[in-house]
């Protein structure tokens, strides 16, 4: 009978001791979670940046189509085009057809008789246009080049107006009421964005005929 109530404690303090964490097992548990999590996290992070950039461009390139394609559909008389214009509402960066050409977003106008809100694009996160094209310098990506393009006096850009005709032509209207279609060269507008180290950059490109395209900057190249 002693036997096994021995047996019975040894078989209890055994099971005590292998039961559970030791401090040091869970110290070393958590120091190989932060250091995982120190590489995890900011390549989430830059997966989600770029997502962000690549949304909002492909966002302005749609909305550039719309003007082109509201343009042809409503010949537009006062003014004879559709600028795409670039402001803040309600501290929001967007993008938007100027359709009755004031300067603002109106989000109720009346075009051949019918009323409408002006189309309009919110940019995701903290992408914005830039200033103006990269310089190639100071960590900014070089200017996107449209090969084969046969433009005279360089691509416009952001420092540009970018508009459409009733043709559905992209043409500059940067002075108006100046907008000579067809346009002298390709346009190139640029969104970058805040980001953990350099900024993201991306770009819509629009060619002479009026298509549109996303291209995004590696670190290395356009693509």
């Amino acid at each position: 009978m002693r036997i096994m109530m021995n047996n019975r404690k040894k078989a209890h303090k055994q099971r005590g001791r292998t039961s559970g964490f030791t401090l040091v097992e869970l110290l070393l548990v958590a120091f190989v979670i932060s250091v995982v999590a120190a590489f995890a996290v900011p390549n989430t992070m830059l997966v989600v940046s770029n997502m962000k950039l690549r949304g909002s461009a492909s966002d302005l390139a749609g909305l550039m189509q719309q003007a082109r394609i509201l343009a042809a559909k409503n010949n537009p008389q006062n003014p004879p085009v559709y600028p795409v214009r670039y402001a803040a509402v309600s501290g929001a960066q967007v993008a938007y057809v100027d359709m009755n050409n004031s300067g603002t977003w109106d989000p109720s106008i009346t075009i051949n008789g019918a009323g409408m809100s002006e189309p309009i694009i919110g940019f995701q996160g903290t992408v914005v246009p830039a200033a103006a094209a990269p310089t190639g310098s100071g960590g900014q990506p070089t200017p996107y080049v449209l090969v084969g393009d046969s433009s005279t006096g360089g691509p416009f850009n952001n420092a540009n107006t970018l508009a459409f005709t009733s043709r559905g032509l992209p043409c500059d209207f940067t002075t108006p009421p100046t907008c000579t279609s067809p346009a002298a060269s390709y346009f190139v507008y640029y969104l970058t964005d805040t980001r953990i180290g350099k900024p993201g950059w991306a770009a819509v490109v629009v060619t002479k005929g009026g298509r549109t395209k996303v291209v995004m900057w590696s670190g290395a190249a356009w693509n």
